[in-house]
Parts: C-alpha cells; sequence; structure tokens
C-alpha cells in the first residue's frame, strides 16, 4: 500500500460488477455496481472505475476478482492444450481413477477430459522415486512436438512427469528447450501448480492451469494496460481462490490459482464479520443473479481445502471450501412434464429479467419479487435502474395460465421452489458433513441474498439471520480485507513416532524461505509477513487425510491430538492410539496489507427512514408494508415486520413474524418475534 488516496475493489458477477472504495483521507467507504461485459469483463471494471473515482491517479490499491478463467473452463472456450509426459504411463490422463460418485446412475458417463488422448505425448525419461535418474530426458523426442504445435498453431502445453513433485529437473529442461524453439508459447510444469504426489490428479491440474492461461494473460495484460491509460499507475492485485490475494504477474504465471477468486471474497467478508460481531460460526450465502455460493466460517476462520473436483476433474490447488449452485435473481423459471421448475438457466445481464426491458421475455426470481412488490419499480442501485413492473407481471402470467394457476400463486410459488433448492444446497455443507446448522448464525449477502434470508433460516431451524451493511456489495468489501498468500507443500511420508523434530522443524523453514522469496517478489516488506503452519495426516492404511494446524514450536504429541480432534470432528468419530502418518506439509505465506477496510460507517443524519408503503403479499395476503431506507437507519432501531429495507446494492425483506435490529456497526440482525 502506499499514500495515495483510493483503494478499489471490484467483484465480477453474472450480471452486476460490484466496487467498493475506500477513501483514506476521509475514513469513508462507498459502493458502486455497474452492469457486467460477459465478452470483455475489463470493459465494466473500468466503466465502474470511471464512475466512481474522479482522480484515477489517485488510486493507490485495486484488487478484483475475476471468472474469466472459470468461465472459460465451463464454457470451453480455454486453449488447445498438449500433455507432455514420461514414455510408457501416457494413458493415465484418460484412464483417470476407476471411483464412481453417483452409485446409481445407470447411464454414467466419464467426465470429458481437457486433453484428447490425440494430444497426450510421451518422451523418453524416468526419475525414480529416490532421486535417481534411472533414464535422462531425451531431448530428439520432443522434434515431433515441436513440429505438431508449429503446425497445429498450439498455444499451451502441459508437461507431468512422474516423481517431479519431488524432482524437477527434467520438467524444467523440457520447459526451457520448448521455450527455446517457441518463445511465444504457454508452458505449464506441474510442479509448480501442484508440488504434491498422484500423477493423475498432478496432470489434471497442470493441464487446467495451461487451458485456462492465455485467456488469463490477455486479459489481465489488457486490463492493466487500460488502468494505466486512466492514469492508474498502482500494482493490480487478483483475488486467489484460497482466500488472499495475488499480483497480477503472479496471475499470469499461475493463473489457476485465481480459478475461483469471484465468490471467495464474501467469505473473507465473513470471517472479518464474525470476529467484529463476535459470531464465531456463519453460514455465508451469497445470491446474486446467476448463482448461489455457500461456504461456512468456523471459530471465525474459513476453511481451506487442498484441492477439489470441478465437473469430475481433480485439481490440487488450495481454496476456499465454497459450494456453488445455478440459482439467483436471473433464474427463470419454465415448464417441464406439467410441472414448474426455476434455475439453474439464468438471463444473466444480457437480456436480464423480463422487469429491465432489455428483451427478456420469461419470468425471473427477480420478476417475481417485483410482482409480488417485495421490490419497488424504483428499488434497484436507489432508483438510477428502473424495473418495469408490466412486463414483469405479462411474463409471470404467461406462464401461469399454462399451468392453470393464478398469477400471485405462481409468483410466490417461484420463490418457493428457490428457497428449496437453496436450503437443500445449504444442508450439503451442513447436515451431510454432520454440521448442525441451528449452531450457525445465517449472513446473507449478494445482491437478491437478503430477499430470501429469512426463509432459508428457517428452513434449517437457525435462530438468526445477519445482513451486512451493502449486502450487494460485500464480496467486494471482503477482497479489501485480506492479505497477500503464497501456499506451498511438500509431500513428507512419515509415521509421527519415527519424525525427529528437529528434522521436521527444518523442512517448515524450508518452506519459509520459499514462501519468503515469493512475498519479496510480491513487494512485500520482510516485517510484514507471517506463516501459518499445517499438515496433511491420516490413519496408517487409509487414502484420505485431514489437514491440522500446527502452532509455534514441533511438538508432536500435541501435533497428534489435534489431528484425532481434527478427525472427529470431520468424521463424528476418532481412534486415539492407533499409528498416525505425516502425508503432506504446508506452509501459508502472508503478507499483510495495511490501511484494510474496516467497515462503513454508520449515519445519523436524523431523517426518517420511512420514504413509503407499498402494499405487498405474502403467504397470498396483501400487506402494508413500510419502506425503509436503510442509510437512515441508526443503530438500535427495532422494526417488525413486515417490512422492506432498501439500500443501493440490495433489498432486504422481513416478513410478518419477525423482528429486525440494527447493530452498532450497521448490521441488520433478524429474529423471530418473541425470540432473544
Amino acid at each position: 500500500m502506499n499514500n495515495k488516496r483510493y483503494s478499489v475493489s471490484a467483484d465480477i458477477g453474472g450480471t452486476f460488477t460490484d466496487f467498493v472504495v475506500n477513501d483514506q483521507v476521509s475514513g469513508l467507504a462507498f459502493t458502486g455496481k455497474v452492469l457486467s461485459t460477459p465478452k470483455n469483463q475489463a470493459l465494466a471494471v473500468l466503466e465502474g472505475v470511471q464512475q466512481l473515482i474522479p482522480e484515477p491517479s489517485e488510486i493507490g490499491f485495486v484488487v478484483h476478482g475475476t471468472t474469466v478463467g472459470i468461465n472459460a473452463f465451463l464454457e470451453r472456450k480455454g486453449a488447445r492444450v498438449l500433455l507432455i509426459t514420461t514414455a510408457g504411463v501416457g494413458d493415465y490422463y484418460t484412464i483417470a481413477r476407476g471411483d464412481r460418485t453417483d452409485l446409481y446412475t445407470l447411464h454414467y458417463r466419464k467426465p470429458e477430459r481437457l486433453v484428447p488422448r490425440r494430444d497426450v505425448h510421451e518422451v523418453r525419461e524416468r526419475i525414480k522415486w529416490d532421486g535417481t535418474v534411472a533414464e535422462p530426458l531425451h531431448l530428439e523426442d520432443f522434434v515431433p512436438v515441436i513440429e505438431k504445435i508449429k503446425r497445429e498453431k498450439v498455444s499451451a502445453v502441459a508437461v507431468c512427469f512422474l516423481h517431479a513433485h519431488a524432482y524437477p529437473q527434467h520438467e524444467l529442461q523440457a520447459r526451457d528447450m520448448l521455450l527455446a524453439d517457441l518463445p511465444g508459447l504457454s508452458v505449464t510444469v506441474s510442479h509448480e501448480v501442484a508440488r504434491e504426489w498422484r500423477e493423475y490428479e498432478r496432470a489434471s491440474t497442470a493441464i487446467m492451469n495451461a487451458y485456462i492461461a492465455p485467456r488469463i494473460e490477455l486479459y489481465l495484460s489488457s486490463l492493466e494496460r487500460k488502468l494505466q491509460d486512466l492514469g492508474v499507475t498502482s500494482t493490480l492485485y487478483v483475488m486467489q481462490s484460497s482466500g488472499g490475494i495475488m499480483t497480477a504477474d503472479s496471475a499470469r504465471n499461475q493463473p489457476i490459482r485465481s480459478l475461483l477468486s469471484g465468490p471467495v471474497g464474501g467469505t473473507i467478508g465473513g470471517v472479518a464479520l464474525s470476529k467484529r460481531i463476535d459470531r464465531p460460526n456463519l453460514l455465508c450465502v451469497d445470491m446474486g443473479g446467476t448463482s448461489f455460493d455457500m461456504s461456512l466460517v468456523v471459530n471465525c476462520q474459513q476453511n481451506v481445502s487442498s484441492s477439489t473436483t470441478l465437473e469430475g476433474l481433480p485439481l490440487l490447488s488450495p481454496i476456499v471450501d465454497i459450494h456453488t449452485i445455478g440459482a439467483g435473481g436471473g433464474s427463470l423459471a419454465w415448464i417441464e412434464a406439467g410441472g414448474l421448475r426455476v434455475g439453474p438457466q439464468s438471463a444473466g445481464a444480457d437480456p436480464g429479467p423480463a422487469c429491465y426491458g432489455r428483451g427478456g421475455t420469461q419470468p425471473t426470481v427477480t420478476d417475481a419479487h417485483l410482482f409480488l412488490k417485495r421490490l419497488g419499480p424504483h428499488s434497484l442501485l436507489s432508483g438510477r435502474m428502473t424495473l418495469d413492473e408490466a412486463a414483469a407481471a405479462h411474463a409471470i402470467h404467461a406462464v401461469a395460465s399454462q399451468l392453470g394457476l393464478g398469477d400471485v400463486t405462481l409468483a410466490e410459488g417461484m420463490l418457493s421452489i428457490i428457497n428449496g433448492k437453496m436450503a437443500d444446497a445449504m444442508r450439503t455443507i451442513t447436515v451431510a458433513q454432520g454440521i448442525d446448522p441451528r449452531d450457525f448464525s445465517l449472513l446473507a449477502f449478494g445482491g437478491a441474498g437478503p430477499m430470501h434470508a429469512v426463509w432459508l433460516a428457517e428452513e434449517l431451524g437457525m435462530r438468526e439471520t445477519v445482513i451486512p451493511f451493502s449486502p450487494g456489495t460485500f464480496s467486494a468489501s471482503g477482497m479489501l480485507q485480506t492479505d497477500v498468500r503464497h501456499d506451498l507443500a511438500f509431500n513428507y511420508y512419515r509415521l509421527i513416532h519415527l519424525v525427529d523434530p528437529e528434522d521436521l522443524g527444518q523442512l517448515f523453514a524450508r518452506l519459509v524461505r520459499e514462501g519468503r522469496e515469493s512475498l519479496e517478489a510480491e513487494g512485500v516488506p520482510i516485517c510484514d509477513m507471517s506463516y501459518e503452519f499445517s499438515s496433511d495426516m491420516r490413519y496408517v492404511g487409509q487414502e484420505y487425510s485431514v489437514n491440522v494446524r500446527i502452532g509455534e514450536g514441533i511438538d508432536l504429541s500435541k501435533i497428534e491430538q489435534s489431528f484425532h480432534e481434527a478427525y472427529r470432528v470431520r468424521y463424528g468419530h476418532a481412534t486415539p492410539g492407533a499409528p498416525v502418518e505425516f502425508v503432506t506439509l504446508r506452509v501459508a505465506a502472508l503478507g499483510v496489507i495495511k490501511d484494510k477496510f474496516t467497515g462503513f460507517q454508520m449515519s445519523e443524519n436524523g431523517l426518517n427512514p420511512v420514504i413509503d408503503t407499498r402494499e405487498v403479499v405474502f403467504e397470498g395476503i396483501v400487506h402494508a408494508t413500510p419502506i425503509l431506507k436503510r442509510d437512515r437507519m441508526s443503530a438500535g432501531a427495532v422494526n417488525p415486520g413486515p417490512v422492506i429495507i432498501e439500500e443501493d446494492s440490495a433489498t432486504t425483506v422481513v416478513p410478518p413474524g419477525f423482528v429486525s435490529q440494527v447493530d452498532q456497526f450497521g448490521n441488520i440482525l433478524i429474529v423471530r418475534r418473541g425470540v432473544k
């Protein structure tokens, strides 16, 4: 950070791109929203910067979450990739694993690979498990591969050799030789993106990195150049899937680390909020225009996993555990087999819901809210965007008439269906994992989250709902509350009773040195560096492991005790006394960002918060409902439902039978009436 005036974050969503700007001079923060530009996401970022910042040269820090990488994968619009691997094992990526995640799917189809078998090339080399070179790398084997790359204009290559996670010298040789002949080629070597065992998972990770790399490189270079044209001289940062941030240069080198950067900001914001309001356990739900993202904050910490799976393809990359389904304000209602369905198809930003007046004709969740008067025609963006009530009513009537239902019944039915889908998804990260959601408060944000929050909390028996200030830009504000982060790993297979604490400490020290070098390359001063230690551990004979946090000092008895407790939390039981082994050592190297966003300042303008009254429908009954302006609500204000609370980025719905209260930080706390 430097002494310039503004810190800016941008969260690119499927419908809107959200901004939070922290003014270092006044100490105030303000927000903004512009429609996303799916064909070129950079355009929305630039438009928002120009709208919100009078002097872009005064921007001292800018970070954003991008969906360029994940969209390239989901839409299968990434680069063509060649995989180069060790001779004799070229089929491992095609064969994959033999597990069946859906046991009862009769017509199971293996997930589509990103690299077909014809684009897998073998070269002679072999390094044994102990580092012994059994066969040197045969550079002449690359000649036909290079000719193919030139002839067929291939733009990306992934290299994954056996045991390269521990002994990478042949992968480095291969990259040097490829770039010597093909200087513009994007080359990913597996040990740099996934320094872990299991060659199939490591190859899958390297291929994913290579698949999205050209598009990420082009996007970030273009965005940096255009920001510089506006006068922005600060470094561009990108949100990582792990919850940290990195420079655009690092993102270009390892784009896979930004694959799920969009939704992570909300979880990081939830971590900061949990500490501020003394709610250590939060179930975070982010409902935007296209998707519904869920994550947990447990004991004021986000849960970071070392691996994940996307559409059946494994990835070895640190990632905040986030579960996503297709459900949002733009989710379309449609008829199948005589029944009403809602989502996962979305109207997106273009044409958007019918009420946007951009050509949409199918009813969406947003149209249902507008028809039921839970949204007003001028509710969005403080009236800067007008909603077409007649278009929403026409779209809803068209579907209702086909089903023989009344228009109000259909609109409320749409909301019930989408709420049920979201509640079921919430159970998959709580009840299905042995976690009782009643021990959590529901933190709801996103442009549409606060309109559904109370019903979702009721579905899961949760006592309290928390709506942060400016929920529609909460993910963007979370990006201003995180740190630079680099995750490092080292495979270490040892029975815990055979481990030498001094040897273990030296290995962690080695990872710390690597982390320090990475942070220094990002421009982080040594005084702002810190490190978190953990290890993947398991009972001997098991295939999968759990991650155990390791505090200062190497106390093996405490580490073993922590493993048993972590195992019990994850699986509901443990076996103290059974032999335990280390699998992978991990270090998170953190570079502290100073002058973080600390929240929005409460307004004490003394104005009456009630700005209108609308006839809002709840369970088929019309209620005269007060409409409140959130920035006029003071701390301690109590409002029994039904009430609608509007602000620039979102609308909060408090139905009959519930009561809302504003806490000292400006958050709205909603509970059932009579519950304390």
